[in-house]
């Protein structure tokens, strides 16, 4: 976290600096995807954002971690062990773990329905249990907990123009895509794990079934009917995205070019799957430094566009519900440093 950041949104104890600190140097570490995009946010909210990521990575870690000499009864325990943490911090602010300190700050600030945090905890418990879903009706009710809430804890931080009830149903949505396509990129890591998450109704439908994904991981072949399903599966995530578009002209506008991008590099990402001929069982497809160089660069210039407006209406007309007054935007409040350089 730079010093501009914090000193914006008005965070001046050391320990709670250090802890937000932290929270962005996982960021930056894991999800370099969204922190592209996060660095076009209004200096001040960015360290919530941080701060959001950060508890769910932490959390993702413990139980998705492909280290195989932690067995999952060990995860177990020290999933556990963060839900007490996060209850206590929830409670009065304290805590020993840097990412549960900034978490509950941030949800104090921008009062955060804390349900949300309670229900992506439900889903990380089920990720130790649960290692495949039948229906994309299952899948959905999943990833209320672990993707959907992750959208609504962010829009009392990125402020909306229309009532935040409006706004929710979208920014759920689009957190849902953006799990379903990492979904579809990780399909061979999450088979590592023990896992699938593309749903068994839709791989049946193509003929596929879970032993033959292990033996194209296993041995590297290809076989058309799993490229079929994924491509399938690409289809259904297409439409979610479609389903989230019309929330992004819900946000504050100088909030709203950090989602567009986080948005089109998204969706970037399904192109680069689909372009890869669907061998993410194999490999990782990834966005190349052009595109996301020219993403970062048009939300860039969306962003200093909405600048301009906001300056011309001489801040008459404020966000419907807009984060809270004590993070008022500040004066330098510009991006900081290349964006092109972060990979995806």
């Amino acid at each position: 976290m730079t010093a501009r950041e914090l000193d914006a949104a008005g965070i001046a104890d050391p320990s709670l600096r250090e802890a937000y600190t932290h929270c962005r140097r996982l960021n930056a570490r894991h999800g370099r995807t969204y922190f592209l995009a996060t660095r076009l946010l209004p200096l001040e909210r960015r360290p919530a954002v941080h701060a959001l990521y950060g508890f769910a990575r932490w959390a993702d870690d413990i139980v998705d971690s492909l280290d195989t000499d932690v067995p999952p009864h060990a995860r177990a325990t020290e999933l556990a062990r963060l839900q007490r943490h996060l209850e206590m911090g929830l409670r009065d602010g304290t805590g020993l773990e840097p990412v549960v300190v900034a978490l509950a700050d941030t949800a104090r600030r921008y009062d955060i329905d804390h349900r949300h945090f309670s229900d992506f905890m439900a889903a990380m418990r089920s990720d130790l249990e649960v290692t495949d879903y039948q229906t994309y009706e299952d899948l959905r009710a999943y990833m209320h907990g672990s993707a959907a809430v992750i959208g609504l804890q962010m829009l009392p931080v990125l402020g909306t123009v229309v009532p935040r009830a409006e706004a929710a149903p979208y920014a759920a949505a689009l957190g849902v895509a953006f799990q379903l396509t990492n979904f579809l990129r990780d399909v061979g890591e999450d088979l590592d794990r023990g896992r699938v998450y593309v749903p068994a109704d839709l791989l049946h439908g193509h003929g596929v079934h879970r032993d033959l994904l292990a033996w194209s991981r296993a041995t590297g072949k290809r076989d058309p009917r799993i490229t079929e399903a994924f491509r399938s599966f690409e289809d259904l995530t297409r439409g979610v995205y479609r389903e989230a578009a019309p929330g992004l002209a819900m946000l504050d506008p100088v909030a709203s070019p950090c989602i567009r991008t986080a948005f089109v590099l998204y969706g970037a990402i399904l192109d680069a799957v689909a372009d890869d001929g669907y061998a993410v069982l194999h490999r990782r497809s990834v966005v190349s430094r052009r595109r996301r160089a020219a993403v970062a660069a048009d939300g860039a210039l969306r962003l200093a566009a909405a600048r301009i407006a906001a300056r011309g209406r001489r801040r008459t007309q404020p966000p419907v519900t807009p984060p809270s007054p004590a993070l008022a935007p500040s004066p330098s409040d510009s991006v900081d440093g290349p964006l092109h350089k972060e990979a995806v």
